[in-house]
This record gives C-alpha cells, sequence and structure tokens, in this order.
C-alpha cells in the first residue's frame, strides 16, 4: 500500500491512497467526540454531527443533501465518545464536488434556530429507539458503570432535558474549543492522483485558521468493579459482563484483540457461540467486544436470555473465561486463531469505504499507517503466554463489573 501523506501549515492532514476504481471516498475525521464535553454540554459532539448539514452560508438543507445525492454519491456522518466523522462516496470525477461540500458544512454552517429545533425532536426520536432496544442501551449503560463519574461514561447521544438547552452560540463555542486544526484528516481513497488531491484538499482547507490543541484529555476517573441489576420490561433478560481494558497506545492491544476474536468474535465458531447457542440452545445473540480509547479501553460481554437461563448462561460464560485463564493455545489452536484474525482484516480492507476510514483514524492517531504485512507480522509475533497473561489481568472475576437487565 503506497500512501500519500501531506501536513498543511494550519495543522490539518491529508492522507490518500490511489486505487483504479470508478468510485471515489473521502472523508474528514476529527478527533473530538462526547468525551470532550463539559457536563452541561452532554450530546453536543453527536447534535452538531447532525445540524452541520441544515444551512451553511451559501446552501440550505436541501442543496447540502442534493450536492452529493445529485450525482449518485452517498453523504453520512457519524459520532463516537472520541472522534466525530463526515465522509462521502462519489464518483471519480466528483472529488473536488465532495471535498468543497465537506468543507462548507464544517466550517461555513449557520445553525439557523428553526433548523436545529427540528434536528432535537429528531435526536429525542432516536433516544427513545434507544430505549426500545434493551441489546443496545445496555451497552451504553455498561460503560456508564465502568466509567462512573466520567465523561466517558456519558451516552453520546445526550439527554432531552440538555438538548433543549442548547442554541447556536453553545455549537460555536464547542466548536471554538474542541475542533482543532491539528486533530483533523482529510483521508480519501480512489482513483486520482496524489498532486490533483492535494490541491484540492488545499484550496478548500488551506485556508482555515489554525487552531491547534493546546493541552491533553483529563486522566479518566479510576475504575471500580461494580454490579447493577434493572427491572426491564423486556422479552429476555439481558447482560453485560467485562472490565476497562487497554488503551490506544498499548503493546497488549492486538492481543486482546486476538483474544476477544477467539472468544466472541464475528465468527460463528467463537467460544461462547459455540457454548451458549450451538451446544446448549439458550442464546440467540452473544457478542464479546473490545473498544480501545485514549487513555483506557472496555471489553464486554454481551448476551440476551430467558430469565430462566440468566444463571446457568452466566455460569457457562466464567466457565470459557476461566478456561482461558488457566490454559495456554495449543500450537494449531492459536495459528487458527491468527490466520481467521488476519482474514478478517484483510477482507474488511476489501471494503474501500471502510479502507478510508481506517486509514484515515490510524494516521490520526498515530500519523502512520501499518500495512497489511507488518499487522500480520504483529500478530505472528503474539504467543500462547501473551494470551494466557492477558486473559489472566482482563478476565480476572475480582475485577469484573455486571449490569443486567431483568424481565419485570
Amino acid at each position: 500500500m503506497v500512501l500519500f501523506t501531506h501536513t498543511f501549515p494550519n495543522g490539518i492532514r491529508l492522507i490518500h491512497f490511489a486505487v483504479n476504481s470508478p468510485v471515489g471516498h473521502c472523508g474528514l475525521l476529527i478527533n473530538t467526540g462526547s468525551r470532550d464535553e463539559a457536563a452541561h454540554e452532554h450530546g453536543m459532539a453527536h447534535f452538531i454531527e447532525h445540524v452541520i448539514f441544515k444551512g451553511t452560508k451559501k446552501r440550505k438543507t436541501f442543496h447540502i443533501l442534493s450536492r452529493i445525492d445529485d450525482v449518485g454519491g452517498e453523504l453520512n456522518a457519524y459520532t463516537t465518545k472520541e472522534e466525530t466523522c463526515i465522509y462521502a462516496s462519489f464518483l471519480k470525477q466528483d472529488f473536488n464536488r465532495a471535498l468543497e461540500l465537506l468543507h462548507d458544512i464544517t466550517f461555513n454552517s449557520t445553525f439557523p434556530a428553526r433548523e436545529l429545533e427540528k434536528e432535537k425532536e429528531v435526536i429525542i426520536d432516536e433516544i427513545n429507539s434507544y430505549k426500545d432496544n434493551p441489546s443496545d442501551l445496555i451497552l451504553d449503560d455498561f460503560e456508564e458503570l465502568v466509567f462512573k463519574d466520567d465523561p466517558m461514561g456519558r451516552n453520546i447521544l445526550g439527554t432531552p432535558e440538555m438538548l433543549e438547552r442548547f442554541g447556536r452560540a453553545d455549537i460555536e463555542t464547542f466548536m471554538a474549543n474542541n475542533y482543532h486544526t491539528d486533530q483533523m484528516v482529510i483521508c480519501s481513497v480512489g482513483q486520482i492522483e496524489p498532486y490533483r488531491i492535494k490541491g484540492i484538499v488545499e484550496k478548500y482547507f488551506g485556508g482555515v485558521l489554525e487552531n491547534r490543541r493546546a493541552g491533553v484529555r483529563p486522566a479518566i476517573v479510576p475504575y471500580q468493579a461494580r454490579r447493577e441489576e434493572k427491572m426491564m420490561d423486556t422479552f429476555q433478560s439481558h447482560i453485560v459482563v467485562g472490565n476497562v481494558a487497554y488503551d490506544l497506545d498499548s503493546p497488549q492491544r492486538l492481543g486482546l484483540l486476538l483474544l476477544n476474536n477467539i472468544l466472541g468474535g464475528p465468527g460463528m465458531n467463537s467460544r461462547l457461540n459455540m457454548a451458549l447457542r450451538e451446544k446448549n440452545g439458550i442464546a440467540y445473540n452473544i457478542e464479546s467486544i473490545y473498544t480501545p480509547y485514549s487513555g483506557s479501553g472496555v471489553f464486554s460481554i454481551y448476551f440476551g436470555t430467558d430469565e430462566e437461563n440468566l444463571d446457568r448462561s452466566l455460569k457457562i460464560v466464567h466457565r470459557e473465561l476461566k478456561q482461558l485463564r488457566d490454559k495456554e493455545l495449543g500450537k494449531l489452536q492459536l495459528h487458527n486463531a491468527m490466520r481467521q484474525l488476519k482474514g478478517q482484516i484483510t477482507i474488511a480492507n476489501e471494503n474501500r469505504e471502510n479502507l478510508m476510514l481506517s486509514i484515515g483514524k490510524s494516521y490520526m492517531l498515530y500519523n502512520r499507517v501499518d500495512t497489511l504485512e507488518e499487522i500480520y507480522t504483529k500478530i505472528d509475533a503474539i504467543t500462547s503466554g501473551d494470551l494466557l497473561q492477558i486473559a489472566n489481568e482482563i478476565f480476572d472475576p475480582v475485577m469484573l463489573s455486571y449490569l443486567i437487565y431483568r424481565q419485570s
């Protein structure tokens, strides 16, 4: 993979991967998310992601949405706890159109009061839809339990009460304080020469006023294991069990990713899926999730089951965790696990929109992007002893937290 990179004087960075394809992808990644909100700004990062599409100095909402749609492309955005992204897919001849639009909505939005009020109702509906989906809600609530009393624990969407307070001045203040140019990356994948993509980005983003991040994110509140149960009007009981985990800079991060894949990753042959669903038929959906953040991370196991099977399911989960803590993987088991993870990473890179976002995030966080061969080498360096050590640290029963939604 030959990547073109460039840093502009204002701190905004560009990373581009040239491919022979009629379709192009580009995005603006900003290293700012919900954890960067003050208490009175809860939900602001996500709110901005919505309202930047609602009018600029030269476009109304319809014109923004039609600018890419009219040429058969797609415009989208997302917010996480640590990043905001606006991105587009389009035909290769429309790179200029897409990048100009990304600049316009990010730096020229006017946030009309009427549009803000309408979008608040849309987000309130989004919040309510989460409440109707306990399998989604419980994962947010679990992070609130794990990161108790820390901004990292607050859900991304905010609350209806908090949203109602937001106005244009609040949005502009948050953006001025958090949309730092040295924390922005323009990422692109498509059939366009590096000098051309550099010229287009320079045309639209080179004149953005420099606004560099002055400090670092505050340290996360120390973790304590907790257990909480709630009565919920659901057809199943839902449970999440987990622990804090390695952060984005940890050398153990890839080892935990491999271990997570073995335990409850996307493969149907994961240990938890085989134990709970295939062998015992007591859970339809079970997964383990590892999410690394700056300064911390979260490992969790989620499943839903009938109330009568809850205790039995938990015993099976603990049995699988104990096995990983007590016994090293054999050579064949380790080889197969590595091969599976390599395959998943390689296949994911074939989706060029995913690839665009992946290289952008890596460049934003590390100022570099590992090739597939470098990733394979790092995976091959993981030993069974490494995984045993990680399992005993992250799956330590004393350190596990529990959140249970019981059928009312």
